[in-house]
């Protein structure tokens, strides 16, 4: 049903279109018949110049209407809110672009070939993902540009369970003490963890003993820790990776949301005969004690055929909690992890009311 505030403000428009026309007809009328009088009062020879004079050029305002801004200034302004130090400003902008889907792809490409906004062009392309997208990330690997852009493809690779996949990333890896870049190779170590495959770990275990790096021996060391008890874990009966959103990202973090068993208690030593025995108490299951680590979905940003997913998640443990961007994609009408992203890391501050241990002097 129209709405008649429209419908009303359209019929007076209308008519105001048409007013102004018979208007303007009217002034020329009589300009013209304004002209034709001057021409006639003026000498014979003022006129004969007139007539050789060419016509003044004139500019009609439609043109000085549209002609654009001077400036780039689309592109400063996307590169303050991708790189704004106010983080719910390139949260949105990231949502906002998987939102849009891959309608925006061809303004992406143009992106990346400025050094201000390539960055966010090519976090935005892994989102979005698709082949085209995927070409793009590709090219990126042989860039000349010293912004390392080739770890937006490698963290993009996780969700391509697939051999030359996996090969690709396990030799980014095995060239970690030879990359200037660390995060180049922590994004494809990343980018394994999504995988749940046992046979993962070999040549993960070769890689770690030929690298020197200590900061890539301990991701490995995770990286490790996290497949091998992922691995285990879903293959207990009834248990997958895939599911809700919540259930799939539940399912890449279950290695740490697993509970530990209770520490096995010795039995107590055999009192003597003629000791008094200590009254019995009622026997009591204790509680499961609760995991150390809490996941919680702050979140999700679905991209326009609901079959792609970004969601933002937090890991919190007793010390800090840590920020994830976790995309996800539909199949088969089950949601699965198809990339995981590190974001900022916040440590907590100790409690006030922990003790404290005293200062020895």
């Amino acid at each position: 049903m129209p709405n008649p505030q429209i419908s009303k403000h359209r019929k007076h428009e209308g008519t105001r279109k048409g007013f102004p026309r018979i208007t303007a007809f009217l002034r020329r009328v009589a300009g013209l018949c304004l002209l034709l009088t001057a021409y006639c009062l003026l000498p014979s020879a003022y006129g004969q110049d007139q007539q050789t004079a060419p016509p003044p050029a004139t500019v009609p305002m439609t043109e000085e209407e549209e002609k654009p801004l001077p400036g780039d200034w689309a592109v400063e302004l996307l590169d303050k809110l991708a790189n704004s130090p106010h983080p719910e400003a390139s949260e949105a902008l990231y949502r906002a672009t998987l939102a849009a889907g891959p309608e925006v792809i061809p303004q992406l490409e143009e992106a990346l070939k400025d050094d201000r906004t390539a960055e966010f062009a090519a976090q935005s392309l892994a989102y979005i993902g698709g082949e085209k997208a995927m070409q793009m990330l590709w090219k990126l690997v042989s860039d000349p540009r010293d912004l390392n852009l080739r770890r937006f493809y490698y963290g993009a690779l996780a969700e391509f369970d697939a051999p030359e996949a996996t090969q690709t990333l396990l030799d980014v890896i095995r060239r970690a003490d030879q990359e200037p870049d660390r995060t180049v190779t922590e994004a494809a170590i990343l980018a394994l963890t999504v995988r749940s495959d046992p046979k993962l770990l070999e040549p993960l275990r070769k890689a770690y003993k030929t690298i020197h790096d200590v900061v890539i021996r301990l991701d490995l060391e995770n990286a490790l820790e996290v497949i091998e008890r992922r691995s285990k874990y879903l293959a207990a009966p009834g248990r997958k990776a895939g599911g809700s959103i919540e259930q799939a990202v539940r399912g890449y973090f279950a290695p740490a949301l697993e509970t530990a068993p209770p520490p096995e208690v010795p039995p107590p030593a055999p009192r003597p005969s003629s000791a008094r025995k200590p009254p019995t108490k009622p026997v009591t299951k204790s509680a499961s004690p609760k995991p150390p680590v809490d996941v919680h979905i702050l979140n999700i940003t679905l991209s326009p055929d609901q079959a792609r997913a970004l969601a933002r998640v937090s890991f919190e443990d007793p010390s800090a909690t840590a920020y994830y961007d976790i995309v996800l994609q539909k199949r088969y009408g089950d949601w699965f992890v198809a990339s995981v992203w590190l974001g900022p890391e916040v440590e907590k501050q100790p409690s006030k009311t922990e003790p404290t241990e005293p200062e020895v002097e």
